[in-house]
């Protein structure tokens, strides 16, 4: 049985949650907390299994839980559940011991298994957020010289590794803050110098040498 515990300052979504989780029987909610204090004392008294946890909220939010729970119960799993999907939110919870990061348009179902695999201590997160602590901490390994891909720019580069995580023309448009017709050239310059013919086998040269 999968202890959990749950932390988040809406009622109606706390509600809602709580509902979706009474029904797998591996998973036993033991309780809920609606602010910083309350869920740092909680999680404390009787530590669960796995903690899903807002982000932000008054007194901290989700770091403060963290950083308190963690240094007397290092053994909390902590799941981050937030409507952000800021980088840098995401980022922060895992530095701070979070094992994942799902929003909280998860489908219930998802949401249960990443409760599942994050207790298990795999690390879990959101499909387009996965891309976002890849690139943090590929970017404090050394990376061996890659004579294909020094050959793109650096917008190249970042087109490139969106475009294989599956993002759409318009939502690397939207991120990178530049026009739909911009990422098209950028797409057709990058297939040019790798001498590939679509996305897809783009997708699986960026897949093969692990850069997205």
């Amino acid at each position: 049985m999968i202890r959990v515990f749950l932390v988040d300052d809406h009622r109606l979504f706390l509600s809602g949650v709580r509902t979706e989780l009474s029904d797998p029987r591996d998973i036993e909610l033991i309780g809920s907390a609606g602010d910083v204090d309350d869920a740092i004392d909680a999680l404390r008294l009787d530590p669960p299994d796995v903690a899903l946890v807002d982000v932000h909220m008054p007194g901290g939010g989700g770091l403060a839980i963290l950083e308190n729970v963690l240094q007397t119960h290092p053994q909390v799993k902590f799941l981050a559940l937030s409507v952000s999907d800021a980088a840098e939110d995401v980022i922060a919870m895992i530095r701070a011991g979070a094992r994942g990061y799902v929003t909280k348009s998860i489908r219930p179902e998802a949401l249960v298994d990443a409760i599942r695999r994050v207790h298990a201590g795999d690390a879990v997160f959101s499909p387009m957020l996965a891309g976002f602590v890849l690139d943090t901490f590929a970017a404090t390994i050394p990376v061996p010289e890659d004579p294909e891909l020094d050959q793109l720019t650096t917008r190249e580069q970042e087109v490139l590794r969106l475009i294989a995580r599956g993002f759409s023309y318009k939502q690397v448009a939207h991120r990178l803050y530049i026009s739909h017709k911009t990422v098209e050239s950028h797409v057709s310059a990058v297939l040019r110098k790798l001498q590939l013919s679509n996305r897809y086998e783009l997708a699986n040269w960026a897949s093969r040498r692990r850069i997205v």
